[in-house]
């Protein structure tokens, strides 16, 4: 019996793991697929157009937000951000669920469109730990590290606004943990699908 898609949305700093974790996730769990958001900076190496992210130019993307094209929009990092509406939706009125590796002003915006989202907060072991990671990927300058972390502490604060927190430790500990929410969350009644020979 075909249905609503579920929405999940994933956040946490920069450095946490979120895109890891994502893209194991969609390959080891069925009738998932990943939302690709939009930003205006530049991509990183091995990074590719439409896969990674939809790389547009601030023009591109003020046209598109003017449009109302966007579920959800921010400035971060002296970049912005959205999420595309329409491939969102299309993947959610055809039954699929849709996972959001999302910031936190953006995973609040889209709450408020989608009330029955899942909302999942992914942080690092330690602040050191975070801060680790952010130099190891080699992708920032140490400014934009500061900044990172800076932005990190008021992260932070919203956690009680998520329905689950994790700490992601090992990446095949928090992929696994992430597989049990969605499949417990496919479960629940209100969204349970029976299969199309019932």
């Amino acid at each position: 019996m075909p249905g609503q898609g579920m929405l999940i949305l994933l956040s946490g700093p920069s450095g946490s793991g979120k895109g890891t974790v994502c893209s194991r996730l969609i390959n080891t769990l069925r009738g998932i697929r990943l939302s690709v958001s939009a930003t205006t900076r530049q991509p990183r190496p091995g990074e590719v157009h439409g896969r990674d992210y939809y790389f547009m130019s601030r023009e591109e993307f003020e046209k598109l937000t003017g449009e109302g094209g966007f579920l959800e929009w921010a400035p971060i990092y002296g970049y912005l951000y959205g999420t595309p509406a329409g491939p969102v939706r299309e993947a959610l009125s055809r039954g699929e669920d849709v996972i959001l590796e999302i910031d936190v002003q953006g995973g609040l915006q889209v709450k408020e469109h989608f009330p029955d989202a899942v909302l999942i907060f992914l942080i690092p072991p330690s602040r050191s730990a975070l801060q680790s990671r952010l130099m190891a990927r080699g992708t920032e300058s140490q400014p934009e590290i500061e900044k990172r972390m800076l932005w990190a502490d008021t992260e932070l604060g919203f956690i009680p606004r998520y329905d689950y927190v994790l700490v992601n430790d090992r990446i095949s500990d928090t992929v696994a943990v992430v597989r049990c929410i969605v499949e417990a969350e496919r479960s629940r009644s209100a969204r349970f699908r029976l299969p199309q020979d019932w």
